[in-house]
């Protein structure tokens, strides 16, 4: 399964997706392998100077659709945060524990669906007037004037948080893994983090 990415004329000069289909997967509640390197994970970031360069772009991406990154974070920023606190990765599902994972150490934002949800051609786009959905775990994401996934259902995903049409559970067998990757920085710095997520997901969530 292929699902291409277009990007709306007045964001391509801001945001340079990077994606993939990754199928098929196994998703479990908890993978006990990956213990071991999230909490590494977590401990390096803790004592690592910050990707610098990533942050300030990332942060440049959303000023640039007006957005206050200090209020509205990217997840990668926020992920850093948590961990920088002392506190854990998350853990989730063996899947999200992946692009947890890589979005920590790459610090740039990923989204992340499940196929069988996405109706049709997807879009990246500025959110329009009253455009939202259901968050994951919380009240609606309004997404007027944000960069924003949309299919043929609607709106379902942004560098700052998911939508629960497509979430990723345990029953998930095919999932669109989505980069949001600041159009001012390297395509292969992108890429890079692309194909190592894909190397991790085909380790810990494949039969």
């Amino acid at each position: 399964m292929i699902i291409d990415i277009a990007v709306d004329a007045e964001v391509v000069t801001i945001v340079r997706p990077v994606s993939a289909v990754v199928a098929p997967v196994r998703v479990i509640g908890r993978e006990s392998r990956m213990d071991g390197p999230l909490m590494s994970a977590a401990e390096q970031r803790r004592v690592s100077p910050d990707r610098a360069d990533v942050t300030a772009a990332v942060r440049t991406m959303y000023k640039r659709v007006g957005l206050d990154p200090t209020r509205n974070r990217p997840s990668s920023e926020a992920l850093l945060r948590r961990v920088r606190k002392g506190d854990a990765l998350p853990r989730v599902n063996s899947l999200v524990d992946v692009i947890n994972w890589c979005s920590l150490e790459s610090q740039l934002p990923f989204g992340l669906y499940d196929t069988a949800a996405v109706d049709g051609a997807v879009t990246l786009r500025l959110g329009r007037d009253n455009e939202a959905y259901q968050g994951i775990g919380k009240d609606d994401v309004h997404v007027a004037g944000r960069l924003v996934l949309v299919d043929a259902a609607g709106a379902f995903g942004n560098p700052t948080s998911d939508s629960r049409r497509t979430m990723v559970t345990e029953a998930t067998r095919s999932a669109l893994v989505v980069i949001f990757a600041p159009a001012e920085l390297s395509q292969r710095v992108a890429e890079a983090a692309l194909a190592l997520t894909a190397t991790r997901i085909a380790e810990y969530c494949s039969d």
